[in-house]
């Protein structure tokens, strides 16, 4: 079962076009939003990302690839086009449809506010998500 815990790794994904092998890593936030519409498949949904399954309806919300920008969303079955690739993703949030997506970074955004005041979304999410990442390298340096 995927928890919490194991949704801060990163899955690689072998892509096999035309005898090319790519590469496309997504790594899950470990907070990871998940909208109600989605959320009793959550695990059958992060696992069909991981095997590049035609997921329609699926919304994927990711931290944008340019840094000026904080989130962007699209559908999960946009990830089998050939520019993704060699693309690493950062998975924020996973909705159904364009308006359940657009509540759910109405969601992510008004946490955010509430925490720091501000709207540096980006800057909150990866901070979070190294905090985390050093408290289990903790947890397993002292367990070993």
């Amino acid at each position: 079962m995927l928890n919490r815990y194991l949704m801060h790794i990163i899955m690689v994904v072998n892509l096999d076009y035309e005898n090319r092998v790519a590469e496309m890593r997504i790594k899950c936030y470990s907070n990871l939003y998940v909208s109600e519409l989605v959320k009793k498949r959550k695990n059958k949904v992060l696992t069909g990302l991981m095997e590049q399954k035609f997921q329609p309806g699926i919304t994927v919300i990711t931290l944008a690839s340019g840094e000026q920008n904080h989130l962007e969303f699209f559908q999960a079955f946009m990830l089998r086009q050939h520019f993704y690739d060699e693309k690493e993703l950062f998975v924020v949030g996973l909705a159904e449809g364009y308006e359940d997506a657009a509540e759910l970074v109405e969601q992510i955004v008004q946490k955010v506010v509430d925490e720091t005041g501000g709207t540096d979304i980006r800057s909150y999410i990866l901070k979070e998500q190294k905090n985390f990442e050093e408290s289990r390298a903790k947890i397993w340096c002292t367990s070993s």
